[in-house]
């Protein structure tokens, strides 16, 4: 056993759970959920039966059974003098979930591989043999793409240098190094809300306390909570995404841009600016330029990968930054890994010639897809409120009624795996929306609303039913 959560945290995180009978098993759904997003971790110890029971209004059988089912399906087990605690994968597929390789899977939001991507391995496979002679992997990175990079960014408008760049395997464990340098256990960290959720756990698991900025797709970010949590709590990094936001697609304007800079340049905050899905421009009627440009670099860390805009399987990310935070990042790695596969690397570089069609494919797949979800939601669930965005990978949706969980679980039957709104936040909420992800095929995207308008119909016909049922005995 890891963690132990209250009776009034799982409440919390279980949100609008009541959206079917029979009670017990809609209750079991909601925990299922909540493992499966893993916001309930391997290892953690539920309340116990009649602990739960009296925070959520039922009675101790409805929890009894729950639980029961929850163990049938695989996702806890029982462990004497620790009760029930969760389990990292279930031991047999749940009743409710789905094992079908056709199933339209919505939680990554990522594009399959660029067309070209096979030519360029091919490329790289003439090569080979050259490299070959390496030691097949490098803690810094391979100079020819440190250099590339380097002249990327200078030609944006950030001057750099080589020593300026490290390659990680991917943003993610960017991410993870930059928490383990500049996170002390107890610092507070600035974050979106809705964010990235592996960013959030990141820079938890450094020990960082996160105090979040809400953003919206329609408001941007909240510049009145920003400038607050600038001024009294003074964090001591705070993570961005100025461009196409993940999960909202929202851009920051020139007047967010400039608060944000100034006020953690004032206080000494080091900025993490996540460029991940920075070129994922759909159709925006400005390109602003690169976040901070016009200022001094040491404060402002940048992160970017090849995920979003060439291949999720092609595991090349790095960090940009000031010398001496470079240093000490290769100097915190040696004890996590050992460096970036050098082959991975050498496809990275032979692809940079190649960005600009990349990008320009991107561009076109991701409004092909964009275009496709937004006509499909508009026939099928016209009470949704759809956000026009003009980047990004994924549109978030706001619904008519706060049931995300309970309708990814129920789309789960329908082929349709989503991630719910809660999996996004950083002081739980976002019943009350969803993240559909665009990336796919605008076939699969139209079978996919398909699947969760049904699902929806299912889930708010279960929730009437027992409002009705609850004004029945009332009277």
């Amino acid at each position: 056993m890891d963690s132990r959560v209250s009776a009034r945290a799982l409440t919390a995180r279980l949100g609008g759970w009541r959206t079917s009978e029979p009670a017990y098993e809609a209750l079991a759904d909601g925990i299922r959920l909540l493992c499966l997003d893993n916001r309930l971790p391997a290892g953690t110890a539920l309340p116990a039966e009649r602990e739960l029971a009296a925070v959520l209004g039922v009675s101790r059988t409805t929890v009894a059974a729950a639980y029961r089912s929850l163990r049938d399906s695989g996702h806890i087990r029982s462990l004497r003098g620790s009760g029930s605690v969760t389990q990292g994968a279930p031991q047999r597929a749940a009743t409710r979930t789905v094992s079908d390789p056709r199933a339209i899977d919505l939680q990554q939001a990522s594009p399959a591989a660029w067309p070209g991507l096979a030519g360029v391995f091919a490329e790289a496979a003439a090569q080979a043999p050259a490299l070959l002679a390496r030691p097949g992997y490098d803690v810094v990175g391979r100079e020819e793409l440190r250099a590339a990079l380097a002249d990327r960014y200078t030609r944006r408008g950030i001057p750099t240098t080589s020593a300026q760049i490290l390659i990680t395997s991917g943003a993610q464990s960017a991410l993870h190094l930059l928490a383990t340098v500049l996170v002390r256990r107890g610092d507070r960290a600035l974050i979106e809300s809705p964010t990235y959720p592996h960013a959030a756990e990141a820079l938890r698991s450094a020990g960082a306390r996160l105090v979040s900025v809400p953003v919206t797709p329609d408001e941007g970010w909240d510049l009145d909570r920003a400038e607050q949590v600038f001024t009294r709590v003074r964090p001591t990094l705070a993570y961005l995404m100025p461009d196409f936001q993940n999960p909202t697609g929202r851009s920051m304007t020139g007047s967010e841009r400039e608060l944000f800079a100034t006020m953690a340049e004032r206080v000494g905050t080091t900025l993490i600016v996540d460029e991940t899905t920075a070129d994922l421009d759909i159709d925006r009627a400005i390109d602003p330029p690169p976040f901070g440009a016009e200022r001094q670099d040491d404060q402002i860390v940048r992160v970017g990968s090849f995920g979003k805009t060439v291949w999720g399987g092609l595991r090349v990310g790095w960090v940009r930054a000031e010398e001496q935070l470079i240093r000490r990042l290769i100097a915190a790695r040696f004890p996590i890994e050992l460096g970036t596969p050098d082959w991975e690397q050498h496809v990275a570089t032979l692809l940079l010639p190649h960005l600009p069609q990349v990008i320009a494919q991107r561009a076109h797949l991701l409004r092909t897809g964009r275009d496709a979800v937004g006509a499909a939601l508009a026939e099928q669930l016209p009470e949704w409120n759809v956000p026009a965005v003009d980047g990004g990978v994924a549109l978030w949706v706001e619904l008519d009624r706060p049931f995300s969980s309970a309708l990814v679980l129920a789309a789960r039957t329908e082929g349709v795996l989503l991630s719910a709104g809660p999996r996004f936040g950083v002081d739980g909420g976002f019943e009350k929306n969803l993240r559909i992800p665009f990336t796919a095929s605008a076939s699969d995207l139209e079978r996919a609303v398909d699947g969760i308008a049904r699902a929806w119909r299912r889930t708010t016909g279960g929730a009437t039913a027992l409002r009705e049922g609850a004004l029945d005995a009332v009277v």
